[in-house]
């Protein structure tokens, strides 16, 4: 079946069932947008006319459907959510080098399941779920390649690494773009990438989003046992407020098979700089990671360290993707003013065709106090199943421990339960 009607068959189904149930609704522009994409083919033949760049593109739906609850030990009420995110994208064929994206998205909750902090100002005396109800431009970006040379200006997905410093957070239903001007050049095992960005469109709708000064550069080079990246990070929100931070790091990351067993193995370092008109602070980020692959399995010991500037402030990594670290509960998206280190182990293997994960975090304080030494631990599991090659469902669990009273938390249960098809 071609493209085009696999996604006319979507939209079919989509705005039918819209009308039959309103709590299931996809938005009017969501159904719009599937029909005009259905109008887009996937032919193998050679482009030689801008015509041919669109009409030989491709189209791609990806559903996400996902419950997830909250639970915490303190005075807001527990939350639920259900919500449905559509994406849906557009791409051009490469003509003479040149080819463009453009890419929609919606977030709806499903069958009135929406008790929840949305964390722009709805149900306030719920815990938060941070995903808001939207319908935006998730991409829209015009590319140039030659030989080697990549470019990109508009709105676009930036992962850079593991997505420490700089992710798309595509945890979240609405994942976090950048408008902004990105350059590449890979060549062999050398990689150089710059980046301006002037807007980050974060993961809260668009109400929230900032405009920024930021700067973006990373080189890395892949040697025999691993790649090697040097970059700096220069931040600045694009505001009447002098501000900025600064970050210069190196990173080491590898794998090396010796007879059956996987060594893995990873080393980071960074220092950061943060000022404002009438501030100024400095602090250290460490990463060792040592790990290995074996009948199945693959065994994780990880230490990390967020530095802290004499307890008054927390290396912050503002554009990363989060919720990959530190714990699945979201504890600490803002590093603590004392700092943080996580110690950590994770396992992970296959099971019944899919693959699973758990994971144990120990956090502690950089530079404790009197009060503030202890942040608590975490508990964190996951199961994903992927079903034929276009459907995957998925279950994951995280179960936070408060440490010491003075750190301001709480104990914390969430779970989430998904699945996702993508066309």
């Amino acid at each position: 079946m071609n493209k085009k009607l696999l996604v006319n068959q979507v939209a079919d189904n989509a705005c039918l069932n819209s009308t039959k149930t309103k709590n299931l609704a996809l938005s009017a522009l969501t159904c719009s947008l599937l029909f005009a994409i259905g109008t887009a083919t996937a032919a193998d033949s050679s482009v030689t006319s801008i015509a041919d760049a669109v009409t030989q593109g491709s189209a791609n739906v990806d559903l996400n459907l996902r419950y997830e609850s909250v639970d915490q030990d303190n005075a807001l009420k527990n939350a639920d959510a259900l919500t449905l995110r559509t994406r849906l994208t557009l791409a051009t064929a490469a003509y003479n080098g040149f080819s463009a994206l453009v890419e929609f998205e919606d977030s709806r909750s499903v069958a009135g399941v929406d008790d929840y902090n949305n964390a722009i100002g709805n149900n306030a005396d719920y815990s938060v779920i941070a995903d808001p109800e939207t319908t935006e431009l998730d991409q829209a970006f015009l590319q140039y390649k030659y030989d080697g040379f990549t470019a990109k200006a508009g709105r676009q997905v930036i992962a850079i690494d593991n997505q420490r410093f700089i992710g798309h957070v595509g945890w979240r239903q609405d994942r976090q773009t950048f408008d902004a001007l990105t350059m590449q050049y890979a060549k062999d095992d050398l990689t150089l990438d710059y980046g301006y960005l002037y807007k980050r469109n974060r993961i809260f709708a668009e109400v929230r989003d900032i405009d920024a000064k930021d700067h973006i550069i990373n080189a890395s080079y892949n040697l025999g046992l691993g790649k090697l990246s040097a970059y700096g990070y220069l931040l600045e929100e694009d505001t009447q407020v002098d501000n900025g931070i600064d970050t210069y790091g190196v990173r080491f990351a590898g794998a090396k098979d010796i007879d059956k067993i996987k060594l893995l193995y990873t080393l980071e370092y960074a220092t950061q700089d943060a000022d404002t008109a009438t501030t100024s602070y400095s602090a250290d980020y460490m990463l060792g990671e040592v790990g290995v692959g074996f009948s199945g399995l693959t065994v994780k010991l990880g230490y990390e360290v967020l530095g802290s500037d004499d307890g008054a402030y927390g290396f912050a990594t503002p554009l990363a993707t989060l919720h990959a670290f530190n714990g699945w509960s979201d504890q600490f998206l803002a590093t603590p003013a004392q700092g943080l280190v996580d110690t950590y182990v994770s396992i992970g293997g296959s099971a019944v065709g899919g693959s699973w994960a758990l994971m144990y975090h120990d956090f502690s304080a950089d530079d404790s106090s009197a009060t503030v030494d202890d942040l608590g631990d975490e508990i964190d599991a996951v199961f994903t199943l992927p079903i034929d090659k276009n459907y995957t469902v998925g279950v994951k669990y995280a179960v936070y421990s408060a440490g010491d009273a003075g750190a301001g938390k709480v104990d914390a249960d969430k779970v989430w339960l998904w699945a996702n098809a993508k066309f």
